[in-house]
């Protein structure tokens, strides 16, 4: 690769993609800049390509993505006009710079420009209020601004509020399922919350959708790890904090001030274990065994089923654990990775609104971010 960094970012003009004449009198422009070409940002590369032509055809949508920036490196549409298809083998990169960066995507001709921020990284969290407050939309299924900070979170809430830019973040919580909207729509058409019970861990939900004792635990966490169900690391999911921080996520939609020190979180990793470096860890996971199927005997002499479940009522009692629930609850029936959240309203108080499908894997979470993109983007005014 030949590196050409040296040179400021200069503002491009661009021309019209081809498409029809009706189309563009009354099309809406929208610059993208996605920051964080992992799984999940790479496969939305994909499906926004993907999607161009029929968007501008019956949406006269015309997204232009003008940057994509990794943690050390970033790609400019201005270095290379074909970057949605190969930003990572682009022949020009420039040292990753936000506000250089941001500045490219805006360019001159001051219309809406879009950050979708697809990387795990608290740094880039930080700095949505500030983007917000100068009108950029933002678009994320990072959890870390929603589940961090209180004091954070509501600057953030203040800036979108007041400056401009909109805020959407659907897919932090059960990848592409409509839960965070679900609950926004029954908060913002009045209704009020009682308890949120949910099986939020697509990759815990596979787990012990299958532990049923033939196989022991540690066998099924190997095969969630190769089929890439697990994080790198699969003691991140087996911690609780990633449920936990999703359960936070909606306690704020509700208008609740939740906490992440709030909630009462079991880690499935025993202390021995979670010191030790990660290929230490995945040569040790038979250490797993016994209390896992200890706890399956314990189910069963119950009469029932353990499920991975976030809890939530509203007198801010939260916590994340491991539960014996009865065979003829709704979590006792999902299937592979679903994910299942039920709602308790004083509406829906005798039977919980539940939302269930699939909640792992980079095509479900691009789509969630996908759709939020859309959902800012109608709304947008038609430019000429």
């Amino acid at each position: 690769m030949h590196s050409a960094v040296a040179a400021p970012v200069q503002p491009v003009s661009r021309p019209r993609p081809a498409t029809a004449d009706f189309t563009l009198a009354r099309s809406r422009r929208l610059a993208v800049g996605l920051i964080g070409p992992g799984r999940v940002g790479g496969t939305l590369l994909d499906q926004l390509r993907a999607a161009q032509p029929r968007l501008a055809r019956h949406l006269g949508l015309l997204l232009e993505l003008r940057g994509v920036a990794a943690s050390r490196r970033m790609w400019l549409d201005c270095d290379d006009p074909e970057l949605n298809g190969r930003h990572g083998g682009a022949q020009i990169w420039r040292p990753t710079d936000l506000d250089a960066f941001l500045a490219h995507l805006r360019g001159t001709e001051g219309g809406p420009v879009m950050l979708i921020d697809c990387s795990a990284s608290e740094a880039v969290a930080a700095r949505y209020a500030d983007w917000l407050a100068e009108g950029v939309h933002v678009v994320t299924p990072n959890k870390l601004a929603a589940s961090g900070p209180l004091e954070r979170w509501q600057a953030i809430a203040r800036a979108s509020a007041q400056g401009g830019g909109r805020l959407r973040y659907e897919a932090t919580v059960c990848a592409g399922l409509p839960v965070v909207q679900t609950l926004r729509d029954l908060i913002d058409t009045g209704d009020e919350l009682y308890t949120v019970e949910g099986m939020c861990s697509g990759t815990l939900a596979w787990l012990f959708n299958h532990f049923d004792g033939t196989r022991p635990f540690s066998s099924l966490l190997r095969e969630a790890h190769a089929l890439g169900y697990t994080e790198p690391d699969p003691r991140a999911d087996l911690s609780g904090l990633d449920v936990a921080r999703k359960l936070v996520i909606l306690a704020r939609e509700a208008g609740w001030p939740l906490s992440l020190e709030d909630v009462q979180v079991e880690s499935l990793v025993p202390e021995a274990l979670a010191a030790l470096a990660p290929e230490a860890f995945m040569q040790q996971l038979e250490a797993l065994d016994a209390p896992m199927a200890a706890r399956l005997a314990q189910a069963r002499a119950a009469g029932g089923v353990l499920r991975h479940v976030a809890h939530l009522d509203r007198e801010g009692r939260a916590s994340v654990k491991l539960a014996v629930l009865p065979a003829s609850h709704t979590f006792a029936h999902a299937r592979g990775t679903d994910n299942v959240v039920q709602f308790t309203t004083r509406r829906y108080c005798d039977n919980p609104l539940t939302v269930q499908g699939p909640g792992a894997g980079p095509e479900v979470t691009a789509a969630g971010v996908f759709a939020d993109l859309l959902r800012i983007a109608e709304a947008l005014e038609p430019r000429p």
